[in-house]
């Protein structure tokens, strides 16, 4: 447990009088994402610990550098959890990494994003600046929601040095049920499935097989299962590890991995090759080579964007490409809170 953030704060301000730029790191298991990285290091996975916990309020704080890992542990003494289910990536995932580049596992459409779990932060700005937003109750926020404007962008913004965040109770029971079906059936079915109020918490297509978790309490858990189609896994939770992790074969190898986020009803877009479906059909993971024009196009026309997300060209542009106005309000937020250009320059957009 160590409180880094004078140093933190003491790198800026060099940073700043020598126009160095920053490159903000955590625990390096997400360097893959975004463009390549420019900038001389600025290490917050040295800045740790569990600065509040309040399992009754159901409620953490924590410095940035905090691995998910020790969360974990101080969460399950109280039978809680980090309900956005964010990667670990092989153990050295960090929270205010986990934030920046807005990851969550299989429950997100069902119990929220790791977004959708914060209360506050504190944030260093190009300035050195120290600055809280938000607290630890909910219904905080007047005006822009900075704490939640974090969340996807990628350390340009400023440095996270603590966030607040709500976690609930882990649930008393799991099951996961899995069945054959062909890709073109399963967007339909997983929507029907997600329609009815039954306690579903991930729904996963891959390799010609359906899988479906229920969550929740014993009663309603069994209760769906005796009703809905499909084989009982046994250690299911495994696969939806894997999942979260990305450790599936569907994810090994070097061919460019893309990320659709699209309508969750729209047909699955007309491209040939190895697909995953998560989210009731929301996210879409594609395995090939393509061009970013050509993979924009297809998620437009299914109502959402795409990215690049690992492999393939990290010097272009690896993001959907941003209407004008749009542009325009994140280029303003990003000379607002690092007017000179300190951070992450160019991780997310060749533009900021």
């Amino acid at each position: 447990m160590a409180d880094q953030s004078k140093q933190l704060q003491d790198q800026i301000l060099a940073a700043r009088q020598a126009g160095t730029k920053l490159n903000i790191t955590g625990g390096n298991s997400k360097t893959f994402m975004g463009r390549v990285a420019e900038g001389e290091p600025l290490i917050v996975g040295e800045h740790t610990g569990i600065v509040n916990y309040q399992p009754v309020e159901l409620v953490l704080t924590a410095r940035a550098g905090t691995r998910l890992d020790d969360i974990d542990a101080a969460l399950a003494e109280h039978n809680q959890m980090l309900y956005s289910e964010p990667p670990r990536f092989g153990g050295s995932a960090t929270l205010g990494g986990t934030l920046a580049c807005n990851q969550s596992g299989p429950a997100r459409p069902w119990t929220g994003s790791i977004r959708d779990q914060v209360l506050g932060i504190r944030l260093l700005n190009g300035a050195g600046e120290h600055l809280r937003f938000g607290g630890q109750v909910m219904k905080n926020v007047a005006g822009y929601d900075v704490s939640r404007l974090q969340a996807g962008a990628m350390g340009t913004l400023g440095v996270i040095t603590e966030v607040s965040l709500k976690v609930l109770p882990r649930p008393a029971a799991s099951v996961t049920l899995v069945q054959d079906m062909p890709l073109e059936d399963v967007v339909g079915f997983m929507n029907a499935r997600a329609a009815e109020p039954k306690p579903l918490t991930a729904a996963c297509w891959l390799d010609g097989k359906l899988y479906l978790r229920l969550s929740g309490a014993r009663s309603a858990v069994d209760a769906t299962a005796d009703k809905w189609p499909g084989e009982i896994r046994e250690q299911g939770d495994a696969f939806w590890r894997q999942l979260r992790e990305q450790e599936l074969e569907f994810f090994q190898g070097d061919a460019p991995l893309w990320r659709f986020s699209v309508k969750s009803t729209a047909a699955n877009p007309g491209l040939d090759g190895p697909w995953l479906v998560d989210w009731a059909g929301a996210q879409r993971w594609y395995r090939g080579d393509a061009s970013l024009a050509d993979m924009e196009a297809l998620a437009i026309a299914a109502g959402g964007q795409v990215s690049l997300f690992r492999g393939g060209d990290r010097q272009g542009e690896v993001m959907h490409r941003q209407p004008d106005a749009l542009k325009q309000i994140q280029q303003r937020l990003k000379r607002s809170f690092d007017p000179d250009g300190l951070f992450n320059p160019g991780r997310l957009y060749s533009w900021m």
